[in-house]
Protein backbone atom coordinates (compact mmCIF):
# COMPACT_ATOMS: atom_id res chain seq x y z
CA UNK A 1 0.00 0.00 0.00
CA UNK A 2 1.00 3.50 -0.51
CA UNK A 3 1.43 5.31 2.68
CA UNK A 4 1.16 8.70 0.35
CA UNK A 5 -2.23 7.29 -0.61
CA UNK A 6 -3.83 5.95 2.91
CA UNK A 7 -7.16 7.65 4.41
CA UNK A 8 -6.06 6.74 7.70
CA UNK A 9 -2.96 8.59 7.65
CA UNK A 10 -4.46 11.66 5.89
CA UNK A 11 -7.62 11.60 8.10
CA UNK A 12 -7.21 9.23 11.42
CA UNK A 13 -10.69 9.23 12.75
CA UNK A 14 -11.23 10.04 15.86
CA UNK A 15 -8.33 12.30 16.62
CA UNK A 16 -5.86 8.83 15.73
CA UNK A 17 -5.70 5.82 15.64
CA UNK A 18 -5.46 3.28 18.40
CA UNK A 19 -2.69 0.92 19.21
CA UNK A 20 -4.01 -2.13 17.76
CA UNK A 21 -5.20 -0.28 14.77
CA UNK A 22 -1.64 1.18 13.99
CA UNK A 23 -0.02 -2.95 14.87
CA UNK A 24 -2.32 -4.12 12.23
CA UNK A 25 -1.66 -1.09 9.49
CA UNK A 26 2.00 -1.55 9.78
CA UNK A 27 2.55 -5.06 10.24
CA UNK A 28 3.89 -5.08 13.40
CA UNK A 29 2.99 -6.79 16.82
CA UNK A 30 1.44 -3.95 19.66
CA UNK A 31 3.56 -5.18 22.31
CA UNK A 32 6.38 -3.91 20.19
CA UNK A 33 4.74 -0.27 19.48
CA UNK A 34 4.30 -0.18 23.42
CA UNK A 35 7.84 -0.80 23.96
CA UNK A 36 9.21 1.58 21.95
CA UNK A 37 6.99 4.28 23.12
CA UNK A 38 7.79 2.95 26.92
CA UNK A 39 12.05 2.65 26.31
CA UNK A 40 12.48 5.52 23.36
CA UNK A 41 9.42 8.18 23.21
CA UNK A 42 8.25 7.11 19.92
CA UNK A 43 4.80 7.25 20.60
CA UNK A 44 1.72 9.48 19.97
CA UNK A 45 2.18 13.23 20.62
CA UNK A 46 -1.13 12.78 22.54
CA UNK A 47 -3.46 10.41 24.55
CA UNK A 48 -7.12 10.27 24.82
CA UNK A 49 -8.36 10.91 28.30
CA UNK A 50 -4.41 10.96 29.19
CA UNK A 51 -4.00 7.81 28.75
CA UNK A 52 -5.18 5.97 25.78
CA UNK A 53 -2.80 5.93 23.20
CA UNK A 54 -4.21 7.23 19.85
CA UNK A 55 -1.42 7.88 17.07
CA UNK A 56 -1.78 10.70 14.04
CA UNK A 57 -1.12 10.85 10.83
CA UNK A 58 2.66 12.22 11.66
CA UNK A 59 2.81 9.68 14.64
CA UNK A 60 2.51 7.05 12.51
CA UNK A 61 4.79 8.50 9.95
CA UNK A 62 7.73 8.52 12.43
CA UNK A 63 7.02 4.93 13.22
CA UNK A 64 6.77 3.89 9.11
CA UNK A 65 10.61 5.39 9.61
CA UNK A 66 11.30 3.84 12.76
CA UNK A 67 10.26 0.49 11.30
CA UNK A 68 12.55 1.09 8.00
CA UNK A 69 15.86 1.90 10.20
CA UNK A 70 15.65 -1.48 12.41
CA UNK A 71 14.63 -3.57 9.33
CA UNK A 72 18.02 -2.44 8.03
CA UNK A 73 19.77 -3.42 10.64
CA UNK A 74 19.82 -0.22 12.80
CA UNK A 75 19.98 -0.86 16.64
CA UNK A 76 16.46 0.04 18.25
CA UNK A 77 17.85 2.56 20.40
CA UNK A 78 19.96 4.05 17.70
CA UNK A 79 16.89 4.13 14.98
CA UNK A 80 14.84 6.09 17.65
CA UNK A 81 17.84 8.65 18.27
CA UNK A 82 17.62 8.97 14.22
CA UNK A 83 13.43 9.26 13.99
CA UNK A 84 13.00 11.92 16.97
CA UNK A 85 16.10 14.14 15.84
CA UNK A 86 14.55 14.44 12.48
CA UNK A 87 11.07 14.76 13.68
CA UNK A 88 12.37 17.82 16.15
CA UNK A 89 14.52 19.43 13.29
CA UNK A 90 14.08 20.09 9.16
CA UNK A 91 12.13 16.89 7.00
CA UNK A 92 15.90 15.49 6.20
CA UNK A 93 14.56 12.44 7.34
CA UNK A 94 11.22 12.62 5.69
CA UNK A 95 9.10 12.44 9.26
CA UNK A 96 6.10 15.22 8.67
CA UNK A 97 6.62 15.64 4.96
CA UNK A 98 3.38 15.67 2.61
CA UNK A 99 1.98 12.36 2.41
CA UNK A 100 3.06 11.46 5.60
CA UNK A 101 6.06 8.63 3.94
CA UNK A 102 9.26 8.76 6.13
CA UNK A 103 11.89 8.16 3.98
CA UNK A 104 15.44 7.79 4.55
CA UNK A 105 18.45 6.25 3.47
CA UNK A 106 17.48 2.80 4.79
CA UNK A 107 13.71 3.55 3.19
CA UNK A 108 12.46 0.17 2.06
CA UNK A 109 11.51 1.00 -2.27
CA UNK A 110 14.53 3.66 -1.87
CA UNK A 111 17.78 1.41 -1.44
CA UNK A 112 18.87 -2.07 -1.29
CA UNK A 113 19.80 -3.55 1.91
CA UNK A 114 23.06 -2.73 3.09
CA UNK A 115 23.76 -0.46 -0.08
CA UNK A 116 23.43 3.66 -0.79
CA UNK A 117 21.92 5.56 -3.36
CA UNK A 118 24.40 8.18 -4.57
CA UNK A 119 24.31 10.82 -2.82
CA UNK A 120 22.67 9.51 0.25
CA UNK A 121 24.33 9.90 3.88
CA UNK A 122 25.64 6.94 5.02
CA UNK A 123 24.39 5.12 8.15
CA UNK A 124 26.06 6.15 11.73
CA UNK A 125 28.84 5.06 12.32
CA UNK A 126 27.77 2.98 15.70
CA UNK A 127 25.38 1.43 13.39
CA UNK A 128 28.23 0.36 10.87
CA UNK A 129 30.16 -0.74 13.43
CA UNK A 130 27.74 -2.14 16.34
CA UNK A 131 27.74 -5.85 17.14
CA UNK A 132 25.12 -5.50 19.45
CA UNK A 133 22.57 -8.89 19.29
CA UNK A 134 19.08 -7.96 18.00
CA UNK A 135 16.21 -9.33 20.06
CA UNK A 136 17.71 -12.81 18.55
CA UNK A 137 20.72 -14.20 19.05
CA UNK A 138 22.07 -13.42 15.70
CA UNK A 139 25.85 -12.81 16.74
CA UNK A 140 28.40 -11.19 14.82
CA UNK A 141 26.45 -11.77 11.43
CA UNK A 142 25.82 -9.51 8.37
CA UNK A 143 23.75 -6.19 9.36
CA UNK A 144 21.19 -7.84 7.39
CA UNK A 145 20.80 -10.12 9.97
CA UNK A 146 19.90 -7.99 12.22
CA UNK A 147 17.36 -6.59 10.37
CA UNK A 148 15.80 -9.73 9.38
CA UNK A 149 16.04 -11.51 13.38
CA UNK A 150 13.79 -7.83 14.11
CA UNK A 151 11.30 -7.90 11.18
CA UNK A 152 10.65 -11.38 12.09
CA UNK A 153 10.20 -10.54 15.98
CA UNK A 154 8.12 -7.54 15.48
CA UNK A 155 6.23 -10.43 12.44
CA UNK A 156 6.41 -7.83 10.24
CA UNK A 157 5.50 -9.49 6.48
CA UNK A 158 6.01 -6.92 4.40
CA UNK A 159 9.25 -6.15 5.98
CA UNK A 160 10.63 -9.22 5.81
CA UNK A 161 9.97 -9.72 1.89
CA UNK A 162 11.35 -6.66 0.91
CA UNK A 163 14.30 -7.86 3.17
CA UNK A 164 14.74 -11.32 2.13
CA UNK A 165 13.90 -9.99 -1.61
CA UNK A 166 17.03 -7.63 -1.36
CA UNK A 167 19.49 -9.49 -0.01
CA UNK A 168 18.98 -12.23 -2.75
CA UNK A 169 19.17 -9.39 -5.68
CA UNK A 170 22.88 -7.93 -3.77
CA UNK A 171 24.24 -11.45 -2.68
CA UNK A 172 22.56 -13.92 -5.07
CA UNK A 173 22.60 -17.81 -3.71
CA UNK A 174 24.36 -19.78 -2.24
CA UNK A 175 25.61 -16.36 -0.45
CA UNK A 176 21.83 -14.87 0.32
CA UNK A 177 21.61 -18.61 2.07
CA UNK A 178 24.61 -19.37 3.30
CA UNK A 179 25.23 -15.24 5.31
CA UNK A 180 22.07 -14.15 5.96
CA UNK A 181 18.93 -16.66 6.00
CA UNK A 182 20.47 -19.02 7.43
CA UNK A 183 22.21 -17.85 10.39
CA UNK A 184 18.72 -15.82 11.30
CA UNK A 185 17.09 -19.21 10.80
CA UNK A 186 19.24 -20.97 13.27
CA UNK A 187 18.82 -17.84 15.62
CA UNK A 188 14.92 -18.17 15.44
CA UNK A 189 15.50 -22.20 16.41
CA UNK A 190 17.52 -21.50 18.93
CA UNK A 191 15.16 -18.81 20.61
CA UNK A 192 12.14 -21.34 20.65
CA UNK A 193 14.41 -24.26 22.16
CA UNK A 194 14.72 -21.75 25.09
CA UNK A 195 11.92 -19.97 25.37
CA UNK A 196 9.30 -23.18 24.24
CA UNK A 197 6.40 -22.16 22.10
CA UNK A 198 6.44 -18.22 22.89
CA UNK A 199 8.79 -17.82 19.40
CA UNK A 200 7.08 -20.96 17.56
CA UNK A 201 5.06 -17.99 15.30
CA UNK A 202 8.09 -16.28 14.86
CA UNK A 203 9.42 -19.41 13.27
CA UNK A 204 7.00 -20.36 11.12
CA UNK A 205 6.41 -16.61 9.71
CA UNK A 206 10.12 -16.28 9.03
CA UNK A 207 10.40 -19.62 7.37
CA UNK A 208 7.29 -19.40 5.66
CA UNK A 209 8.81 -16.31 3.90
CA UNK A 210 11.99 -17.91 3.68
CA UNK A 211 10.30 -20.54 1.44
CA UNK A 212 8.40 -17.72 -0.63
CA UNK A 213 11.49 -16.07 -1.89
CA UNK A 214 13.70 -19.14 -2.86
CA UNK A 215 10.65 -20.47 -4.71
CA UNK A 216 10.77 -16.90 -6.43
CA UNK A 217 14.26 -17.04 -7.56
CA UNK A 218 13.85 -20.68 -9.75
CA UNK A 219 10.54 -19.03 -10.73
CA UNK A 220 10.16 -19.10 -14.54
CA UNK A 221 13.99 -20.83 -15.13
CA UNK A 222 14.37 -22.78 -18.00
CA UNK A 223 16.64 -25.81 -17.60
CA UNK A 224 19.75 -25.94 -20.33
CA UNK A 225 19.49 -28.49 -22.88
CA UNK A 226 21.23 -31.80 -21.83
CA UNK A 227 21.52 -31.16 -17.94
CA UNK A 228 20.75 -33.96 -15.69
CA UNK A 229 18.27 -33.86 -13.34
CA UNK A 230 18.14 -33.49 -9.91
CA UNK A 231 15.44 -35.29 -7.38
CA UNK A 232 15.81 -33.68 -3.92
CA UNK A 233 13.44 -35.11 -0.90
CA UNK A 234 13.87 -35.37 2.63
CA UNK A 235 13.89 -39.07 4.47
CA UNK A 236 11.11 -40.79 5.82
CA UNK A 237 10.22 -39.08 8.89
CA UNK A 238 12.49 -35.65 8.18
CA UNK A 239 9.91 -32.17 8.00
CA UNK A 240 12.81 -29.56 7.35
CA UNK A 241 12.70 -28.09 4.03
CA UNK A 242 14.18 -25.28 4.08
CA UNK A 243 18.11 -26.14 3.24
CA UNK A 244 16.73 -28.38 0.07
CA UNK A 245 14.14 -25.43 -1.04
CA UNK A 246 17.43 -24.00 -0.80
CA UNK A 247 19.58 -26.31 -2.90
CA UNK A 248 15.98 -26.59 -5.63
CA UNK A 249 16.24 -22.68 -5.69
CA UNK A 250 20.06 -22.40 -6.13
CA UNK A 251 20.30 -25.13 -9.10
CA UNK A 252 16.97 -23.97 -10.79
CA UNK A 253 18.50 -20.65 -11.30
CA UNK A 254 21.97 -22.12 -12.97
CA UNK A 255 19.60 -24.06 -15.22
CA UNK A 256 19.71 -27.57 -13.95
CA UNK A 257 16.49 -29.39 -13.83
CA UNK A 258 14.93 -30.22 -10.60
CA UNK A 259 12.41 -32.50 -9.21
CA UNK A 260 11.60 -31.42 -5.15
CA UNK A 261 9.81 -33.36 -3.51
CA UNK A 262 9.61 -31.95 -0.15
CA UNK A 263 9.28 -33.24 3.41
CA UNK A 264 8.94 -36.85 4.62
CA UNK A 265 8.96 -38.79 1.39
CA UNK A 266 8.11 -42.58 2.19
CA UNK A 267 10.57 -45.67 0.60
CA UNK A 268 8.41 -46.20 -1.84
CA UNK A 269 7.70 -42.95 -3.09
CA UNK A 270 11.20 -42.23 -3.22
CA UNK A 271 12.06 -45.96 -5.03
CA UNK A 272 9.31 -45.19 -7.53
CA UNK A 273 9.75 -41.40 -8.11
CA UNK A 274 13.82 -42.62 -9.01
CA UNK A 275 12.64 -45.17 -12.01
CA UNK A 276 10.03 -42.89 -13.56
CA UNK A 277 12.27 -39.75 -13.79
CA UNK A 278 15.77 -41.70 -14.37
CA UNK A 279 17.89 -38.86 -12.51
CA UNK A 280 21.45 -38.26 -12.95
CA UNK A 281 21.53 -37.69 -8.74
CA UNK A 282 19.21 -38.16 -5.89
CA UNK A 283 20.13 -36.00 -2.82
CA UNK A 284 18.72 -36.79 0.46
CA UNK A 285 18.11 -34.61 3.62
CA UNK A 286 18.36 -35.49 6.83
CA UNK A 287 17.94 -33.06 9.98
CA UNK A 288 18.39 -35.70 12.92
CA UNK A 289 20.59 -39.04 13.51
CA UNK A 290 17.30 -40.20 14.12
CA UNK A 291 15.77 -39.90 10.51
CA UNK A 292 19.48 -40.93 8.40
CA UNK A 293 19.07 -44.02 6.98
CA UNK A 294 22.14 -46.15 5.37
CA UNK A 295 19.63 -48.90 4.05
CA UNK A 296 17.38 -45.85 2.12
CA UNK A 297 20.83 -44.70 0.72
CA UNK A 298 21.45 -48.62 -0.23
CA UNK A 299 18.27 -49.31 -1.60
CA UNK A 300 18.04 -46.55 -3.83
CA UNK A 301 21.42 -46.86 -5.07
CA UNK A 302 21.21 -50.04 -6.59
CA UNK A 303 18.34 -49.32 -9.03
CA UNK A 304 19.02 -49.29 -12.37
CA UNK A 305 17.06 -48.72 -15.58
CA UNK A 306 17.96 -48.72 -19.33
CA UNK A 307 18.51 -51.29 -21.91
CA UNK A 308 20.95 -54.18 -21.33
CA UNK A 309 24.49 -53.52 -21.68
CA UNK A 310 23.90 -49.78 -21.35
CA UNK A 311 21.99 -49.85 -17.44
CA UNK A 312 22.08 -46.45 -15.64
CA UNK A 313 21.82 -46.08 -11.56
CA UNK A 314 21.90 -42.49 -9.84
CA UNK A 315 24.58 -40.87 -7.87
CA UNK A 316 23.12 -41.11 -4.12
CA UNK A 317 24.25 -37.58 -2.35
CA UNK A 318 23.39 -37.03 1.65
CA UNK A 319 22.85 -33.75 2.82
CA UNK A 320 21.99 -32.51 6.30
CA UNK A 321 23.62 -32.90 9.86
CA UNK A 322 21.82 -36.05 10.53
CA UNK A 323 24.15 -37.89 8.28
CA UNK A 324 27.38 -36.69 10.04
CA UNK A 325 29.12 -39.67 11.85
CA UNK A 326 26.54 -41.98 9.88
CA UNK A 327 28.06 -44.45 7.69
CA UNK A 328 25.74 -44.73 4.00
CA UNK A 329 28.37 -46.73 1.87
CA UNK A 330 27.94 -45.39 -1.86
CA UNK A 331 26.74 -41.98 -0.95
CA UNK A 332 28.40 -38.67 -1.33
CA UNK A 333 28.20 -36.30 1.54
CA UNK A 334 27.46 -32.48 0.59
CA UNK A 335 28.47 -30.37 3.36
CA UNK A 336 26.79 -27.35 2.74
CA UNK A 337 24.84 -25.31 0.07
CA UNK A 338 27.58 -24.38 -2.18
CA UNK A 339 29.47 -27.73 -1.65
CA UNK A 340 26.40 -29.11 -3.21
CA UNK A 341 25.98 -26.91 -6.21
CA UNK A 342 29.70 -27.53 -7.24
CA UNK A 343 29.27 -31.30 -6.73
CA UNK A 344 26.11 -31.77 -8.43
CA UNK A 345 27.90 -29.56 -11.47
CA UNK A 346 30.61 -31.80 -11.56
CA UNK A 347 28.56 -34.80 -12.62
Amino acid sequence: MDPAGDPLLEAPPDGGLTTGAVARLLGVAPTTLRSWDRRYGIGPAARQDGRHRRWTGADIAALRHMCALTSGGLPPAEAARTVLAGTSGASASGVGVPGGEARSADSPGEVTVGARTSGAPPPPRSARASRAAGPLPVGRARQECRGLARAAVRLDAPALDELLTAVLDRYGLPAAWDEVMMPVLHAVGRKWEAAGERYIEVEHLLSWHVSGALRGVAAGRVPAPGAGLVLLACVPGETHTLALEALAATLAHRGRPVRMFGAAVPVAALEDAVRRTGPAAVVLWAQSRRTASPALVARLDAIEWGVRGARRSPVVCVAGPGWIGRQAPGARYLSGLTDAVDTLAAL
